[in-house]
Order: structure tokens, then C-alpha cells, then sequence
């Protein structure tokens, strides 16, 4: 197989694993809340007001806390290696075939310098 075969279906493959294993989680549900407006565009003009009365800005607040992370990261650590656990088997392939229709209309992936620099190592 040559270099951009390969490319090819790694992109199909980060594509499939981004929607199955990481976007199909308990992600939906944070994502899923009431979208909020914001004038300037970077929401700098919107603030969180707390229990306490406290105005936090958008940009400093946190929007996910230790125990829901912990939980996301789980799921998505269990999802992935389902993902590699059953990848061979003919009907899991069928069910990531039918996530991919939905996945292709994403834009292509891209090398993550930062990622593929960290280690010495060489591509292709």
C-alpha cells in the first residue's frame, strides 16, 4: 500500500473514531446546553454570575468540572479500545460504515505538528 492509501484511511479512520469514540459520548450532553450570544464574538461580553453572586467571565469560566472530565475520558478511553477490540469483526464494520456517511462531510484531517514532533521518530 502505498503513502497516500495509507493517508487515506487513517483520515477515514480518525474520522470515524473522532464521531464513534469521542463525539457520540456523554460530550453530547455538555455540548447539548442553551447556546449562548455573544456580540464582540469571542464571548469576552458574556459572563457566568455563580451562587455566590461572583461574575466570571465566559473565557475563565470552566465550563466541565474534575469528576465530569474523569468520566468523559473513561468513556472515550473504553470507546477507542472497543473501537480496536472489534474493528475486525464484519458487523462493527458495517456500524462504523454508517457513522463514516456522516463523518465524511467533516473536513480533512491534518498532521498535528506538535503531536508528530514530540517524539524522534520518522514518517513514511
Amino acid at each position: 500500500m502505498n503513502w497516500k492509501e495509507e493517508e487515506r484511511i487513517a483520515a477515514q479512520l480518525a474520522k470515524a473514531m473522532a464521531m464513534i469514540c469521542v463525539r457520540n459520548t456523554m460530550l453530547e450532553n455538555i455540548h447539548a446546553g442553551r447556546g449562548l450570544v455573544t456580540k464582540a464574538g469571542d464571548y469576552s461580553d458574556v459572563f457566568v454570575v455563580d451562587a455566590e453572586g461572583n461574575r466570571v467571565p465566559w473565557t475563565e469560566a470552566s465550563r466541565i468540572d474534575d469528576d465530569e472530565m474523569r468520566d468523559l475520558m473513561r468513556q472515550v478511553v473504553n470507546r477507542l479500545y472497543t473501537f480496536q477490540v472489534c474493528f475486525s469483526e464484519p458487523g462493527f464494520q458495517a456500524m462504523v460504515n454508517r457513522w463514516l456517511g456522516a463523518a465524511r462531510k467533516w473536513d480533512e484531517p491534518v498532521l498535528d505538528a506538535g503531536l508528530a514532533e514530540s517524539g524522534n521518530w520518522e514518517m513514511g
